[in-house]
């Protein structure tokens, strides 16, 4: 089985995000830095050398034989957009995306450039339903 990369660790999220390049970028990061703390009440924590991660849960994979442990909650300041991880196979969250502005979605994330392109009181709602979706199902009903 191969080593999990992305862990918890000591690393300093402040230090990581006045790191940044990019003026609005750092700000943005910040910003949502806050808004993840509200959110989830939780102190954020590194994992790996780019996620700020809030909370965390125990998975096992049904697929492989990999498991660890995961954020709850967390995004990415990355060089392209803000990377947010949202747990969308948990809920729908169309109703709020629907809302929110210019953005892009994966699976489990979702693309902005930058805050302004967004609606920043329904990012708040995203990231408070994703956290707490989130914390009922994967540590809550174990």
């Amino acid at each position: 089985m191969s080593t999990l990369k992305t862990l918890a660790n000591d690393s300093s999220v402040e230090d990581f995000l006045n790191s940044m390049n990019g003026e609005v970028k750092r700000t943005d990061a910040f910003k949502i830095l806050e808004m993840y703390k509200s959110a989830t009440g939780e102190e954020p924590k590194m994992w790996g050398a780019s996620i700020i991660g809030f909370g965390q849960y125990h998975y096992k994979s049904e697929r492989s034989s990999q498991e660890g442990d995961w954020p709850l909650a967390g995004f990415s300041p990355r060089k392209q957009n803000l990377t947010l991880y949202i747990m969308s196979e948990l809920n729908d969250y169309s109703d709020l995306l629907s809302k929110l502005g210019k953005h892009k979605t994966s699976k489990a994330c979702l693309y902005i450039n930058k805050l302004s392109d967004v609606d920043e009181d329904v990012l708040k709602q995203l990231i408070t339903r994703s956290y707490n979706d989130a914390k009922k199902v994967l540590v809550d009903k174990k």
